[in-house]
């Protein structure tokens, strides 16, 4: 579906599209177009109608009244909420259908999709790899595994609900490159703002029953959409304010936030005049030492073991007052079993070691009041009512310097509008319910905050709200996030927890997490001979060096050389084993670390040379 590069080709139109659901209009008269070029953003409020109206573009529910016409011979490719896939089925099956081992691996997107997503072409943490049944997988696994069948196949438009979700930072930032690189045109619902300004080239706002188009990605969309509500709605004053505070912020940081900055600087600096910085960090710190004194936590010598599995060894390393705190890491390398340490251990005041904690000790100051949001959302009352349930915690509270907020008002400030604060908790959705557990919490007036993915499910003028009300909370707050945008936006440093059992701090952020990842990867890889294009990740080469099989009719002098050569390999394979163990014994010295591993390169090259001239005497002798 190729059009000219003046004149890119239409690839869907929606036309006066209207749709009611019960009482509700969420498509009023909409008309839009997707062209091949575009790559389009989606955001709104949780409940205006984002996935309707993906849906009804993607043709999987129809309109109420208008069209939506596709171009003849569309090939789309739709991520839903839901998979659709065959719980009796293989991975294998799913993804890859019935190709051949030697035929999918010798495709470069099949091999980037499974390494991006999975980690490998062999799905480590997948239980038989590709060959595990799907039934039993969690809904993240699941959802992991349909964009994979996804982003394998050839496209023109891709159509993509909340795609971030179950990935982590890393598989966020490679999907993010995948999409750019990408010729197939992009509809993308999603709250991680990151994302959307490495991908989007155009914004769909989605508001009552509306679509407000922007041009540029979410950097673009906050300056555009500010300066609308500037010029157009007087009495928004609240929310222009919020948006001028997140503008500025942008505006602050790295290159507004965006590899590709398209601010119309002189408009953009006159709308953020005068506004401060986001947080008064001096400020918070002294309040936070007046509430909290000179300790939060302390850990000496703490070993964090998980059943069988030590994740974190011999760790000292202190919380102090006002520390505002990003935790990265990879899956399963430990970020919330330290947090449920440090929660386990302040429960008992210290006076009890949680039972994850297996060595070393961990002090609590005797003023900290702690809140810990779990990714488990608590279950309420289903009968109690929104305003009743934060009542319940408390009816007003103290943001200092003598302002004060009831509850009514901070549920306002959360999206629960007055007539939906009479809502019974039984009738919110998944969304509202994680807002109203975040309220909760906050309605206790803690002075030490613990969010373990506090962004799963909110909108994203939620969580602008709830960035603004952290900019003026003071205490020590630890985040873990897989939203870029949100860890950076909240905190002021970053610590990774890289797999190795040890705590970092990354002065440059999360950038310097992917780039510590990569070059991880990177000796991973150099550790494992790849496989040639034409081969699997499971079959090796017929004829290895290793425990080669000698063609008939060789010369004495070939005999002699391959036994020499395979001499040497081995040597080289025993080299290499030896160099592994050394980096992983030095792996927090940097400046041994490279040393070994500008070695551990030199050694894999040389083999990969008498493996190659191995191969060489064995074909020409036995040709």
């Amino acid at each position: 579906m190729a059009g000219n590069r003046g004149n890119p080709v239409n690839l869907v139109n929606m036309e006066a599209v209207d749709k009611v659901h019960g009482t509700r209009t969420l498509l009023d008269a909409v008309s839009l177009g997707v062209s091949e070029a575009d790559k389009i953003g989606v955001v709104g409020r949780n409940g205006d109608g984002k996935t309707t109206l993906i849906k009804v573009l993607a043709r999987q529910e129809e309109p109420d009244a208008g069209r939506v016409t596709h171009a003849g011979g569309l090939r789309l490719g739709v991520l839903t909420q839901h998979d659709s896939l065959d719980p009796q089925a293989t991975v294998r099956h799913e993804v890859v259908g019935d190709m051949a081992d030697h035929e999918w691996a010798g495709v470069a997107r099949i091999r980037d999709v499974l390494t991006g997503l999975f980690g490998g072409l062999d799905m480590p943490g997948f239980p038989q790899g590709l060959d595990t049944v799907i039934g039993p997988l969690s809904g993240g696994e699941r959802r992991r595994i349909a964009l994979a069948k996804l982003l394998i196949a050839e496209q023109d438009l891709i159509v993509l609900d909340e795609p971030t979700n179950h990935l982590d930072v890393e598989g966020i930032s490679w999907l993010a490159g995948h999409l750019r690189a990408r010729r197939s045109a992009l509809v993308c619902v999603t709250h991680d703002r990151w994302f959307l300004d490495q991908v989007a080239t155009r914004m769909w706002d989605v508001q009552r029953g509306s679509v407000h188009e922007y041009e540029g990605g979410y950097s673009d969309y906050v300056f555009a959409r500010a300066e609308r509500e500037r010029i157009a709605a007087q009495e928004e004053t609240k929310r222009q304010n919020l948006m001028r505070k997140e503008l500025a912020w942008l505006r602050r940081g790295a290159p507004a936030r965006t590899s590709k900055p398209r601010f119309r600087i002189e408009a953009a600096n006159a709308l953020i005049e005068g506004e401060p910085p986001p947080r008064d960090s001096q400020e918070l710190m002294r309040f936070a030492n007046s509430r909290l004194g000179k300790t939060v936590f302390e850990l000496a010598d703490v070993t964090v073991q998980a059943g069988p599995k030590v994740l974190l060894k011999h760790l000292t390393w202190q919380l102090g007052p006002g520390d505002r705190i990003g935790l990265v890491g990879v899956n399963g390398a430990g970020k919330t079993s330290l947090l449920r340490a440090l929660a386990d251990t302040a429960r008992t005041g210290g006076e009890q070691a949680s039972p994850l904690v297996t060595e070393g000790r961990i002090k609590v100051g005797k003023t900290v009041k702690l809140a810990y949001l779990s990714q488990e959302v608590a279950e309420l009352e289903p009968t109690l009512r929104v305003l009743e349930a934060v009542e319940a915690v408390r009816s007003r509270i103290d943001l200092g310097k003598g302002r004060e907020m009831t509850a009514s008002q901070l549920c306002e400030r959360f999206g629960f509008a007055k007539e939906k604060q009479w809502t019974p908790v039984g009738d919110l959705s998944g969304g509202e319910r994680r807002r109203l557990q975040i309220l909760r919490l906050l309605m206790d007036e803690p002075n030490v905050l613990f969010l373990d993915e506090p962004t799963n499910d909110l909108d994203i003028e939620t969580l602008t709200q709830l960035e603004d009300l952290l900019d003026g909370w003071p205490g020590s707050l630890v985040v873990i996030s897989h939203d870029r945008y949100f860890v950076e936006r909240t905190t002021d440093r970053v610590l990774a927890l890289l797999g190795d059992a040890t705590l970092r701090m990354l002065p440059r952020g999360i950038d310097e997490y992917l780039e510590r990842r990569a070059r991880m990867e990177a000796r991973a890889a150099a550790a494992t001979p790849a496989a040639a294009p034409e081969q699997t990740a499971v079959e090796q080469p017929a004829a290895s060096a290793k425990s080669p099989a000698k063609p008939a009719g060789l010369s004495r002098a070939a005999q002699k050389e391959m036994q020499r050569i395979e001499r040497q390999v081995e040597k080289a394979e025993q080299r290499e084993a030896t160099l592994h163990a050394e980096l992983a014994e030095h792996a927090t010295d940097f400046e041994r670390v490279a040393e070994l591993d500008a070695e551990l390169r030199e050694v894999r090259e040389k083999r990969e040379e008498l493996e190659m001239r191995w191969l060489e005497l064995a074909d020409t002798e036995g040709a």
